[in-house]
This record gives C-alpha cells, structure tokens and sequence, in this order.
C-alpha cells in the first residue's frame, strides 16, 4: 500500500498548532455586534461592577466628539491588574450593562469572555484582524491613563488603534502626567482634531474634556458591600 494509506501520527509538535487552528476556527465564529468596513467604531472596555450613569456619559461624549457611527462596550470577565474577589457574574454585568446603556448606537458583548482573554491587546488584534476596513478607537477613562503604563503590550495597544481619553473629576489632575503620557506625547493630537482620530494612523491619542461626573465603579463596589454587611 502507498504511504498516504495511513493516517499521519499527530507529533508533539503538531498538536499545539491544530489547537491553534481549533481555537481561530472558534473565534472566526463569534457573534460580533454590527460593523461593516468604513464605519468608526469606539472600544470601551471594563468590568462594569457595576455599570454607572458616567460611563454612559462618556460613550456619548465620544460618539458626539469622535464622529463615530457605534460604541461596543466589552464587558470583560475580569480586571487582570484589579482583586476580582467579590465580582459579580458576567451575566448579571452584562445584563446591569445593556439595562443602563439603553441606546440605539451602544452595543453591549462579553466578546473578551468568548475569546478567553482578559487582556486588551489581543482583543483589539482579534477585532483588527476580524474586521478589515473598520476604524475601531479605543475609550478609555483619564484614570485609566494613569495606569495605562501596567497593561500587558500597553505600547502594542498603541501601535494598533487609536486611543480617546475621556476626562474625569479628579483623575484628570494627574492623568497627563502619567509615564504613558510622557511616553506617548509625541502622539497627542489637539482636542480640535477630535472627529479625525479614528481616521488617524496608530499610535495616536486625543483628550476630551467636557465630563465631570464623580461616579466611579470603585466607589459603588464599596457601597455595595457596605450594605451586604
């Protein structure tokens, strides 16, 4: 018999590359919420425990101020730099989420859940690979700027989309100065350039001011527990 009779034994070496090819076989099947190439479509990620009037707020800042056609909110499983102890299930954040968010241009997903990733960089990869032509920019809060130095491949994140600071009470004092600040400097862009950004090539940042809101996730988690006691 010829040798292409017998089935070819899968090797040690083999075996993580179909797994790969299993995994992206997977994820190419993910329910994404709506895009089409040419649309601009904003990025803000979190854990949402629990979901609060500012983050509403800031979405609708940045669609206004961005120029963008849709904001997916990417409600994570989990902060990998935050103590998760005492998270509340993905479901319930999911559901929290969709109830407050209420608007006919913010999608709300556990995509970072269907991915098994909690971290940025690959999301934002997954996305730019999934959906060629769409211009994603990624929201975020000023103090998450602060920190934005600590995520895993921050200056990959950088490299990949385009980044919008919404300007908070209080974290907006320390924010700039922050070492992602410095760093990425050379970058920013002037606020009246905002409705350009997602059109702009990576790295690339802008900072709206404008939203004053003193809510934070923080903040309510803590009361929450207080009255759980």
């Amino acid at each position: 018999m010829g040798r292409g009779f017998f089935p070819k034994v899968m090797t040690s070496e083999d075996a993580p590359s179909r797994r790969a090819a299993a995994r992206a076989g997977i994820r190419d099947r993910i329910v994404l919420p709506p895009n089409a190439p040419g649309m601009r479509i904003g990025l803000f990620g979190g854990t949402f425990d629990p979901a609060h009037a500012a983050h509403r707020a800031a979405c609708l800042l940045a669609l206004h101020r961005l120029d963008l056609d849709r904001v997916w909110w990417l409600v994570t499983p989990g902060n990998p730099l935050k103590d998760t102890k005492g998270l509340a299930p993905l479901a319930e954040r999911l559901a929290a989420a969709r109830a407050l968010a209420h608007h006919p241009r913010i999608d709300v997903t556990d995509l970072e859940a269907a991915l098994g990733t909690p971290y940025t960089y690959e999301t934002v990869s997954y996305l730019r690979r999934r959906c060629p032509g769409v211009h994603f920019v990624w929201i975020m809060g000023a103090d998450n700027l602060r920190s934005f130095h600590r995520w895993q491949r921050w200056r990959g994140i950088a490299q990949l989309v385009p980044i919008a600071i919404v300007d908070r009470l209080g974290p907006s004092l320390y924010a700039t100065g922050s070492a992602a600040a410095h760093a990425l400097a050379r970058f920013r862009l002037p606020e009246a350039a905002a409705t350009k950004l997602a059109d702009h090539k990576p790295p690339a940042w802008i900072y709206l001011h404008g939203l004053k809101s003193p809510l934070s996730s923080t903040a309510l988690r803590a009361a929450r527990a207080l009255k759980r006691r």
